[in-house]
């Protein structure tokens, strides 16, 4: 589907919600906002929704106090625009309510997206979301202000490892430069994204490389999350965002995966709900192994959630070390 039939719809509609995907990232924000604050200026009436917690690292974003937790009343939308997001399910518990709004337009790069909604913007090839927002902005002329700036230049250096990923193109490169000359400052945002800590993910982090194990041949690590260390440090889930990096930057590890515990059971023997997130170099496809655990992503960072006990779920991922 074309982005210019996306964008001719758009001009119809008139009330819209935009979400983007639950424990979210920096693409996942950026897009969102930028997206958001578009449309405003487009005379659109929009609400912005996140199941959050928005990790503090992105607080400085402009218009962040935009983005809210409730979807508000479903029956006010003629339109939602899901961001990010290989299925609509990954918005978080809202999305059996927000499926009942009558179009849905689907924003995403993800390889394992499923095509849901009645408009598909699709494009495995960008290297972020925010990068085709920027796209759709641009096309309907709509004028890029400094919080555009700032989102669109924010959600391309995250989804790009500060543009050191596989999947900094030439498009990535350029549309930043555009977004530094429109305002968005990459001092500013390294500054905050990369350069500031809490103490307490300090001490998270130490406990982490306490628990990483490597498999027999060296080139696989597992590093362990769980609600004991969060609850020891006085951690949030902010504090997580991209911790799994430390596991990948060990020596010969061509695939690194790191074991959230989201909630135990009461009884230990009943296990917990882990989400599992895999990053990898280019020789391994991550999204392969967590499509077939029921998730999705890209190439070289996927994830998926599974209800298992920990010996047993690290038996089961340290299999595919034997390939490696």
């Amino acid at each position: 589907m074309s982005i210019q039939q996306i964008i001719e719809y758009l001009k119809k509609s008139k009330r819209l919600l935009l979400a983007s995907h639950m424990r979210p990232d920096g693409d996942a924000i950026g897009a969102l906002i930028s997206l958001g604050i578009a449309l405003g200026e487009y005379k659109k009436t929009v609400r912005l929704y996140n199941e959050g917690p928005i990790p503090a690292v992105y607080q400085f974003l402009p218009s962040l106090h935009l983005i809210k937790n409730t979807v508000g009343d479903i029956t006010e939308f003629d339109t939602a625009i899901i961001l990010d997001c290989s299925d609509l399910h990954r918005i978080g518990e809202a999305a059996t309510e927000v499926s009942k709004i009558p179009v849905i337009i689907n924003v995403d790069h993800h390889m394992t997206n499923n095509r849901f909604g009645n408009f598909q913007f699709v494009d495995p090839d960008a290297s972020s979301t925010a990068e085709m927002v920027y796209r759709l902005i641009t096309q309907m002329e709509i004028p890029i202000n400094t919080g555009i700036a700032y989102s669109i230049y924010t959600g391309i250096m995250a989804d790009t490892g500060s543009f050191r990923f596989a999947n900094t193109t030439p498009e990535a490169f350029e549309i930043s430069h555009k977004m530094v000359q429109a305002g968005a400052d990459p001092h500013k945002v390294a500054q905050h994204v990369y350069e500031t800590t809490s103490l307490n993910r300090i001490k998270l982090l130490h406990m982490l490389y306490e628990s990483i194990e490597l498999s027999p041949n060296g080139k696989m690590s597992i590093m362990t999350l769980t609600q004991n260390m969060l609850n020891a440090t006085g951690s949030k889930l902010d504090d997580v965002n991209g911790l799994i990096n430390y596991a990948k930057q060990i020596e010969n590890v061509k695939l690194a995966v790191l074991l959230y515990e989201r909630r135990r059971s009461l009884c230990i023997k009943h296990g917990s709900d882990f989400h599992v997130s895999l990053r990898s170099d280019d020789g391994v496809n991550v999204a392969a192994i967590a499509t077939s655990f029921g998730g999705g992503g890209h190439q070289n960072a996927a994830g998926f959630d599974i209800h298992s006990k920990l010996p047993e779920l690290k038996r089961t991922l340290f299999h595919f070390s034997k390939n490696l």
